[in-house]
């Protein structure tokens, strides 16, 4: 292993279980999981090296917290390498209990079978990583676009929005949907009022964006729970359109260092900014199932 590479921590071991239950059908729309046996080769230009985090991890963990699916994000440290993934959606997707859906990772020489076989298993669209190094830019659009769109897979986007205020034109002629992780990784100090997070507010408004409500321990300027600072975005992104918000544990919180969140105080954080129970279910269940294609 490359030393100079940072070691994710592990997640914390024993976390919260939420005070607010969550509701049946609720869908953990962010989370990665690594390959304990090490056979999925780690990209060379990654950020982070994984911490131990297996499937059977991050099951015991939905189940402790209550959640009942969940979507894998591919994560940077593999590349387009999307085995392990694919590995896992085999049990967990369409052809396994049909709980788990997955995001890949893929450049413009993906074939259309290598599409058909990720499709199968219940991948639904691709990430573009526009912050760790591993991923792949927007450049891959430019060839994949179409093919997606026939798949009816959309986009999801890491990209930090203070770094690039043309987002929003650059993404205007876009063929398929399209997600925004982690609000953006917008930084809570800076407010809503930049004028990036007013144009994502605008495409959420209409309808054109999707946002993950996730990862607020890696805008907000507190160091644990809870992360306070960031309900001022998230209140107008509620206002704007609850029918385009989803969220996610990020779970195992890969590239940050001590402390690691706790997932039950990340989820009583969403209980305690949304405190209607309807928008609630919304975001939890309703969103996700259609997105992900969960009820059919």
């Amino acid at each position: 292993m490359n030393d100079s590479i940072p070691v994710t921590p592990d997640p914390v071991a024993n976390p919260a279980r939420p005070s607010t239950p969550l509701p049946a059908g609720a869908c953990d729309s962010h989370a990665h999981v690594f390959d304990p046996q090490g056979r999925t080769p780690l990209a060379p230009n990654r950020e982070y090296s994984p911490s131990h985090a297996p499937l059977d991890r991050y099951e015991a963990l939905l189940r402790h917290l209550g959640f009942e699916r969940a979507v894998l994000v591919q994560p940077s440290v593999y590349g387009t390498d999307n085995s392990f993934m694919v590995e896992c959606l085999e049990t967990k997707g369409p052809t396994g209990d049909d709980s788990f859906r997955g995001i890949a990772v893929v450049d413009s020489s993906v074939t259309d079978t290598d599409l058909e076989t990720m499709q199968r298993v219940g991948v639904r669209g691709i990430r573009i990583n526009l912050v760790y190094g591993g991923g792949v830019d927007l450049e891959v659009l430019n060839s994949l676009g179409t093919r997606l769109a026939s798949l009816g897979w959309h986009v999801q986007f890491l990209v930090d929005l203070s770094k690039l205020p043309d987002f929003a034109s650059r993404v205007d002629d876009l063929p398929v949907p399209f997600v925004v992780d982690h609000i953006g990784h917008f930084p809570a100090r800076l407010g809503p009022e930049l004028p990036a997070f007013r144009d994502l507010l605008g495409l959420v408004r209409e309808g054109r964006a999707w946002v993950k409500v996730s990862g607020p321990n890696r805008i907000s300027t507190r160091p644990t729970a809870p992360f306070d600072d960031v309900r001022p975005l998230v209140d107008p992104l509620v206002e704007a359109n609850p029918d385009r918000l989803l969220f996610g544990t990020d779970w195992p919180h890969v590239n940050l260092s001590p402390p690691m969140p706790d997932d039950g105080d990340l989820v009583d954080d969403l209980a305690n900014w949304i405190p209607d129970e309807a928008i609630r279910q919304r975001i939890l269940v309703d969103n996700p199932a259609r997105l992900y294609g969960f009820d059919g």
